[in-house]
């Protein structure tokens, strides 16, 4: 069993903290409009989120009208993580959603990063895709229902763990900008370039 000392602010010493702060910035899905994302924030056991929201959803926005084509949302991200082991590092989960022609909300992609790790501020094009049905069957029949293939947890794109059975397409992209802010990292013999 491991003893953490706590110190004076009552955090635990022995362990260091990964603080970001950003903005999910804009998609660019041409072929579709009126869409929203929801984010997660997915990290190994030995991580805790010390402050922060770990998961939260956008406001709806429209696509632009002029040739860039972009969905425009300047949503916030800010969370506080703090560990002792790099091993399962934060990663950002975004799920963006949409109506389709018969008003069902749909996916309309998914991706996941890691949280940079180095210091400072970082801009991260993440490239989107979403699953697919495996059969002619099965698409027929997901088309006349109006329930595409989705996933029941997008967490699950932070493990690799069944990943290689799922079928997906590329389609779209999500623009992320982040501003990553390190305490104590190197105190524990971590290198991470900064």
């Amino acid at each position: 069993m491991k003893v953490q000392k706590m110190s004076d602010n009552g955090m635990a010493s022995g362990m260091f903290l990964v603080s970001v702060i950003g903005q999910i910035e804009k998609a660019h899905f041409p072929e579709f409009d009126n869409m929203y994302c929801k984010y997660a924030f997915v990290h190994g056991p030995d991580w805790e989120i010390v402050t922060g929201m770990e998961e939260g959803i956008s406001q709806i926005a429209k696509k632009s009208q002029d040739e860039r084509q972009l969905v425009v949302w300047n949503f916030p991200l800010d969370a506080s993580f703090r560990s002792t082991n790099p091993h399962g590092w934060p990663q950002l989960i975004i799920s963006v959603y949409g109506l389709d022609t018969f008003g069902n909300d749909v996916v309309r992609g998914y991706g996941v990063c890691h949280l940079p790790i180095v210091g400072g501020k970082s801009c991260k094009n993440i490239s989107m895709f979403v699953p697919q049905s495996s059969s002619l069957l099965q698409k027929v029949t997901s088309w006349l229902t109006g329930r595409r293939p989705e996933y029941v947890d997008a967490r699950l794109l932070a493990r690799g763990d069944g990943r290689e059975v799922t079928r997906v397409r590329s389609q779209g992209s999500v623009t992320v900008t982040l501003d990553v802010i390190f305490k104590d990292f190197h105190q524990y013999g971590f290198e991470n370039g900064s």
